[in-house]
C-alpha cells in the first residue's frame, strides 16, 4: 500500500475512534451521568468477558488482580517490570487482568490503547502491550498523534495490516476502551495505575506491601 495513503487511513481511523470515544463518555453512562452510580448501584465490573488476561492462574479460587493503566502513563511504566515480575513469581497463582483507563490529559493514550486493542483482535495484545511500555519514552508525552508510529510496531509484530487499518477506524474498537475506561470511573479509579486485588483497592507503599497482599490471599 502507498505509504501517503497509509497514513491518511490512519488519520481517518484516528479521527473516527476519537470521536467515538468521545461520543461514549458524553452519553447517560458518562462519569458526570451515570444515574446508577450515583445512586450507589453501578454495574460496573472488575473482570467482564473481554478482559485481556495476562496471565491466568491454575484453580478457580485463585486471587485476581487487576490492573486500570494508561500506556502513557509515566507511572504505570514504572510499574510495568514489577508486574512482569510478580506474573513470574506466581505464575499459576495469580491471575493477572489489564483494563485500559486512557488519561484525557494524555494526547496519545487512546491512539495507544487503540492499537493495544486492534492487535489483541489478532492474538497479539501481550506483544504490542509490552511494546508500548518499552518505547513509551520515544513517544509518549507528545502532543501529535503518533497513530503511525503505533502502526509501525503492528507491522513489525507481523499483523494483518488491512484488518488492524479496519480495527483502528472501527468504532467498537473505541466503545471496548470506553467500557474499561467507564467501570474505572465508576469503580472509583481516580487515576493510574490502579490495582484491585480479589474487588479491594490496593493501595501498596512498597513491592513488599505488594506481595505481602499477594501471598495472604493466596493463602486465604
Amino acid at each position: 500500500m502507498n505509504r501517503q495513503l497509509s497514513i491518511s487511513i490512519i488519520m481517518l481511523g484516528v479521527f473516527v475512534v476519537g470521536v467515538a470515544f468521545i461520543l461514549w463518555l458524553a452519553r447517560g453512562d458518562s462519569p458526570q451521568a451515570s444515574s446508577d452510580a450515583a445512586a450507589g448501584t453501578s454495574t460496573a465490573q472488575l473482570v467482564r468477558p473481554d478482559s485481556h488476561v495476562l496471565s491466568q492462574a491454575e484453580g478457580p479460587d485463585a486471587p485476581v488482580l487487576v490492573e486500570f493503566l494508561d500506556f502513557e502513563c509515566e507511572a504505570c511504566r514504572a510499574a510495568y517490570p514489577l508486574v512482569e515480575q510478580l506474573r513470574q513469581d506466581y505464575d499459576g497463582q495469580l491471575t493477572v487482568v489489564a483494563r485500559y483507563f486512557p488519561i484525557p490529559s494524555h494526547a496519545n493514550a487512546v491512539n495507544a490503547a487503540v492499537a493495544v486493542e486492534a492487535a489483541a483482535q489478532q492474538g497479539q495484545f501481550e506483544a504490542m502491550y509490552k511494546r508500548m511500555y518499552a518505547t513509551q519514552a520515544e513517544w509518549g508525552e507528545q502532543q501529535e498523534s503518533k497513530a503511525d508510529v503505533f502502526r509501525g510496531f503492528a507491522e513489525e509484530l507481523g499483523l494483518d495490516m488491512d484488518a488492524y487499518d479496519a480495527a483502528v477506524a472501527d468504532e467498537a474498537t473505541a466503545e471496548r476502551i470506553a467500557r474499561d475506561y467507564q467501570d474505572g470511573i465508576d469503580l472509583g479509579v481516580q487515576g493510574t495505575p490502579t490495582f484491585f486485588l480479589d474487588g479491594q483497592l490496593l493501595q501498596p507503599q512498597s513491592e513488599a506491601d505488594f506481595r505481602d497482599a499477594i501471598e495472604a490471599a493466596i493463602a486465604d
